[in-house]
């Protein structure tokens, strides 16, 4: 009796990893399809309920420096291009994800002010759960979370009632609200901080 012995080319192997990526960038709950926010986005095929898994954030594990050298180069590419699409997540105090990738449908997800949808770190996963019931055809999105030093660099155009103008976080909205009025924190002198035009 003989016995085969199946043996893959390093070619074959690879085709079946980024199969695999591939196919854990899909989800049979979403689609891609074009979006009044941003170019594209992501939308629902069906109904999906509440805290429901949605999508994986797919990408490469990269450190925090490695994360700030991409990021101040698509900053440069962006004042270039216009482009200033970003796919760096936070994943940890230590690691980002790097989810500019093809395979990575959920990097498609625009962010609103009003968000059906928020990112769950599970482990050294980024899963998109759905913070409310969603229906078949609604848009997918979340809060980007930009912090607020940033916040004219970023434009919103979600278009939710309650759309700040901005993509910042919603911890830092009161923030937002502070500088876009014309109150700046000024340093304390002899005392506390206070807010002045």
């Amino acid at each position: 009796m003989s016995v085969k012995i199946k043996v893959e080319s390093e070619e074959q192997i690879l085709h079946r990893k980024l199969l695999r990526l591939w196919q854990r960038g899909q989800s049979a709950l979403c689609e891609v399809r074009g979006s009044d926010i941003h170019g594209r986005g992501v939308y629902a095929t069906g109904c999906i309920a509440k805290d429901a898994p949605i999508i994986e954030y797919l990408g490469e594990r990269i450190d925090k420096r490695e994360s700030l050298r991409r990021g101040i180069q698509l900053h440069a590419k962006s004042l270039k291009t216009g482009d200033a699409a970003v796919y760096i997540f936070t994943l940890s105090k230590r690691y980002d994800i790097d989810g500019n990738f093809p395979w990575n449908t959920a990097r498609l997800i625009n962010h609103s002010c009003n968000p059906n949808c928020e990112a769950w770190i599970v482990g050294r996963k980024i899963i998109i759960h759905a913070l409310d019931d969603i229906q078949p055809g609604d848009e997918l999105t979340f809060d980007y979370g930009f912090d607020v030093d940033c916040y004219a660099d970023h434009p919103c155009l979600c278009g939710a009632a309650n759309c700040k103008g901005y993509i910042v976080s919603r911890q830092q909205w009161d923030e937002l609200d502070r500088r876009l009025s014309g109150l700046f924190l000024c340093p304390p002198v002899g005392g506390e901080a206070r807010w002045e035009r």
